[in-house]
């Protein structure tokens, strides 16, 4: 079914990020916000640990067959999550004060058992 492969897409996108919350916050960082959106693109978490902004983009493939999830984030998604970022500071001026880092936390294999790997300062402003 056409419709079908879409929510199925939705819904692994959003098993991941909530994966990714729980992984993030059993190691002691604060979620700021999830899912923030601008015109520019969409930050999966935004999260804080100590005096670090984190801005986490969440990747999941079952298979490395065709690339892994990392490799799945090219220079386009860098720059819009970038961008974004921006205006997540611009909204959030206590924020602003804080170092900032780009992470991804990536998920491979089966959603039953999955890889989590946190890749932290994974692309620069």
């Amino acid at each position: 079914m056409p419709g079908n492969s879409g929510k199925n897409s939705y819904q692994r996108g959003r098993w991941a990020e909530q994966t990714a919350l729980e992984y993030l916050s059993a190691r002691k960082l604060k979620l700021l916000s999830k899912n923030f959106r601008s015109a520019f693109g969409e930050i999966d978490l935004i999260m804080q640990d100590e005096n670090i902004i984190l801005f986490v983009e969440v990747r999941y493939r079952s298979s490395n067959h065709f690339h892994t999830a990392l490799e799945s984030i090219n220079r386009k998604k860098c720059d819009r999550i970038i961008a974004t970022s921006h205006q997540y500071l611009t909204e959030n001026r206590g924020a602003s004060q804080l170092d900032c880092r780009f992470d991804v936390v990536a998920l491979s294999g089966p959603q039953e058992t999955p890889t989590i790997e946190w890749i932290k300062n994974a692309f620069q402003a």
